[in-house]
């Protein structure tokens, strides 16, 4: 089968055979409709990032976002704190905020500038203070990831947990609850999957003007497909 074929296959073929479950993974993938925006309310950038005119990003200067990432209405990013760098495929749900970790020394606060890695999912209403967000993790809706915590690669934050200060949450692992723990691991295709799900939520992400065009583009197609074949 083919799922013994990955398991027993060598190391050093890893590359390839994820590359196989990722075909695996759109082959198999029911198609689902697109969310539909209004153009008017987000900024797009050049490198493909849509940004909410709703969302608030505070000192702009220190905010990174390395493209094809999606800024949802009511976020506030606080780059006026330290500098916040955002990966590619980011989805950053509505009313959720991002800020710098701090230590405090000696009387005095210091912030840690934030780093969030490629194909990151944030839910809505969810409070990210931590140092480091790994790549391809999911968090939910509803959560804290409270001053200084580590998200490694690769792992999952149910909706609604509270991770206490100083948390790291290991590659391949689920944690939830108040305060967050660790409830179990994840399959070896968590990466494969959370790319494709981070993807594909971009891709469905659309402009209602776009999507309108294409739709009347796709019926008048065939009308002149047809007129090129009328004898004259």
């Amino acid at each position: 089968s083919v799922s013994s074929f990955l398991v027993a296959a060598p190391g050093g073929r890893r590359a390839c055979h994820a590359s196989i479950l990722m075909d695996l993974v759109a082959a198999l993938d029911v198609e689902e409709p697109p969310i539909y925006y209004d153009k008017a309310d987000y900024i797009q950038t050049a490198s493909g990032n849509k940004v909410s005119r709703q969302s608030v990003l505070c000192g702009s200067q220190n905010i990174a976002l390395a493209g094809k990432s999606i800024v949802k209405p009511g976020v506030i990013l606080r780059g006026d704190l330290q500098q916040l760098r955002i990966g590619k495929y980011v989805v950053i749900g509505d009313d959720s905020v991002v800020r710098p970790s701090y230590k405090k020394f000696k009387g005095n606060i210091a912030y840690i500038p934030t780093t969030i890695g490629d194909h990151v999912t944030i839910g809505a209403r969810t409070v990210i203070s931590a140092a480091q967000l790994g790549s391809c993790i999911d968090i939910g809706e509803d959560c804290v990831i409270s001053n200084r915590c580590i998200v490694k690669e690769n792992s999952r934050i149910l909706p609604g947990t509270v991770l206490p200060p100083d948390t790291v949450v290991p590659p391949l692992t689920v944690f939830g609850g108040t305060p967050g723990r660790y409830l179990g691991d994840l399959p070896e295709s968590t990466e494969v999957m959370q790319k494709h799900h981070a993807t594909l939520l971009y891709k469905r992400f659309q402009p209602e003007k776009e999507a309108k065009s294409s739709a009347r583009l796709e019926t008048q197609v065939p009308r002149q497909k047809a007129e090129n074949f009328e004898p004259h």
